[in-house]
Order: C-alpha cells, then sequence, then structure tokens
C-alpha cells in the first residue's frame, strides 16, 4: 500500500513540472515577439529619417532644386544678361570672406565677369558683429550712388580689414577709405546713410535669404542657384560655372 500511495504521489508534481515549462517556453515566445517588433520599429524609424534627412539636404541649393534668387536686388558685377549667375554670401568682418576676395575673386572676374560669362552678385549675411552691419549700410550706400564704385569699396573694406574680434568699421573708418579710395560718390550722404542706417531694412532682408537659402557660413557661394561645397577651390568653381554654362545653353 505505501509503495502505491509513493507512485501515486509522483504523478501531481510532474503534472505542475510540465505546466511550468509550458509557462517558461510561452513566455520566451512573447519576449522573443517583443524583441523582434521593436527592432523592426526602430530600422522603420530610422529609414524614415534617413529619408527625411536626404530629402531636406536636397531641398537648398541642389541641381535638382536650385534656389530661386531675384538677382535684380543684389549687387552686381558683369553683365545682367550673363548666362552664369555666381552668388556670394559675405560678411566684411569676415577673415575668409577676405581671403575669398583677394584670392578666388579675382581670378572670377577675370575668367568669367570680364568675358561677360558670368555675373557676380553680393549679398550681405551681416552676423559676426555690430560693425558687420556698419560696413553693410557703408557699401549698399556707395552701391547706390554709384554701383561701379561698389565693387573699389568692397576690394578696399576686405583689404583693410580689421581684427575680427575688434570694432573696427565705425563710421569714420568707412567715410574716410572711400575717400581715400577717391570714390566718385556723395562723402556726406555716405556718412548719414550709415548713422541713418537707411539699408537697415535691406540689410534683414539679406540675411533671411541667406537663411531661406541654407546658409550658415560665410563666405558661401552659389552658381546659378546651386550651393557650392568648396569656395576656395577654384577646380571646384571652374567645374560648376562650366556645368552651368552648358546647361543655360542647351535650355
Amino acid at each position: 500500500m505505501s509503495k502505491n500511495k509513493r507512485k501515486s504521489a509522483a504523478l501531481p508534481q510532474k503534472s505542475k513540472n510540465e505546466k511550468l515549462v509550458a509557462q517558461m517556453e510561452n513566455q520566451k515566445k512573447k519576449t522573443l515577439i517583443v524583441i523582434v517588433s521593436t527592432i523592426v520599429v526602430v530600422a522603420v524609424i530610422f529609414a524614415g529619417l534617413f529619408m527625411l534627412a536626404g530629402r531636406d539636404s536636397s531641398t537648398a541649393g541642389t541641381p535638382a532644386a536650385p534656389v530661386e534668387f531675384n538677382y535684380s536686388e543684389m549687387s552686381r558685377l558683369g553683365s545682367e544678361d550673363a548666362p552664369v549667375k555666381i552668388v556670394e554670401f559675405g560678411d566684411y568682418k569676415c577673415p575668409a570672406c577676405a581671403q575669398f576676395a583677394g584670392v578666388i575673386k579675382p581670378q572670377i572676374v577675370q575668367e568669367y565677369v570680364n568675358q561677360d560669362k558670368a555675373a557676380l552678385y553680393f549679398v550681405n549675411l551681416a552676423f559676426l558683429g555690430p560693425d558687420s552691419t556698419t560696413a553693410a549700410l557703408a557699401a549698399l550706400s556707395v552701391y547706390n550712388q554709384n554701383s561701379d564704385a561698389f565693387w573699389t569699396y568692397y576690394d578696399a573694406l576686405y583689404a583693410n580689414q580689421g581684427d575680427e574680434n575688434k570694432e573696427w568699421a565705425t563710421p569714420d573708418f568707412l567715410v574716410e577709405l572711400a575717400q581715400k579710395e577717391k570714390l566718385p560718390i556723395d562723402f556726406e550722404l555716405l556718412r548719414k546713410d550709415i548713422e541713418d542706417k537707411t539699408y537697415n531694412s535691406q540689410i534683414q532682408s539679406e540675411v533671411q535669404l541667406a537663411t531661406a537659402s541654407g546658409v550658415s557660413s560665410t563666405p558661401t557661394l552659389f552658381v546659378n542657384g546651386v550651393m557650392v561645397n568648396e569656395p576656395f577651390n577654384m577646380e571646384a568653381i571652374d567645374a560648376q560655372i562650366q556645368a552651368a554654362s552648358e546647361a543655360a545653353v542647351a535650355q
């Protein structure tokens, strides 16, 4: 009798173990499903972010979506009818812009602007300091008095650029520089335009244009609305100008 009792006592224990094993297996399956689902969701999110980043990077200044500029509102050097339009966003306090003005701009002017193959435009992105705006006010006053004198003043501002960390573009400095360059303009009007901030609204509009065009540093260059990746690489600029010229001819 005691032997039979021992046998019957073992049966319930085995049933409990089987249930426990089954529960553990079910839990493993549920955990696996959760892990797989999570991986799938994360993969979908990353794929979506990748596609979004690719779309965003292609919306400003790319061959597929060039920026549409109103060139008539910009300071221009060269023929208005030139097939290639090169836009520079710059700040007169920017040391890199001074380097661009002294090294790259003369090559663009000699090889393209003087040959009526391209026109060069300038847009103010005055952001480095208060005198970035003061210098821009002076330059716009010169441009509106004598558009040809503007580019002489542009070169003079960069050639006489002061310390980036100091305020050097004062009204006195800016007027005296124009006088030193013997610009054919009204110097009293120049001083008045600086002090009255006559062209401040235009400067703010140009800063907004820079932001809308995806510009975040100076100098930034566009060729027929397409941003140049290397503004100090003349070979790359040449290639982009050539491509823009060919595209303009094909239209």
